[in-house]
């Protein structure tokens, strides 16, 4: 059964000056491994878009669960990729006993980006 639906737009050259002005935001927002992936892009923009991305889908899943910035960490999601390279979420901390609280076990994740943007959508069951 459903319990949320989230999706998440960031705008990449807004996005690209955040990371640049405030270089301690990378951290602060993104787990080691998520970090570990996003560096591996050979070219700064697919850099940038990793992290948008990623963004966007933290932001989405706050959003499936029906809650905004603050009700838990930005640490607290994270986003994998399988052996075919398709993303998922993992959950930690407070953001798993949110989602245990509402009675949401499994989350779909699908990312994309353009030049422009970066989009992610969240079904919680």
């Amino acid at each position: 059964m459903t319990r949320g639906v989230g999706v998440d737009v960031v705008d990449l050259e807004r996005f690209a000056g955040v990371i640049d002005r405030r270089p301690s935001f990378v951290t602060r927002v993104f787990t080691a491994a998520e970090q570990q992936y996003c560096e591996l892009a050979k070219a700064p923009v697919k850099r940038v878009e990793r992290y948008a991305a990623r963004f966007a889908a933290k932001e989405a899943v706050m959003k499936s669960l029906g809650v905004g910035l603050g009700a838990f960490g930005f640490h607290d999601v994270e986003v994998e990729r399988d052996e075919e390279g398709a993303p998922s979420v993992v959950l930690h901390g407070k953001a798993a006993a949110l989602a245990a609280e509402r009675g949401a076990s499994v989350f779909h994740l699908s990312l994309t980006h353009s030049e422009l943007v970066a989009v992610a959508f969240v079904v919680a069951e």
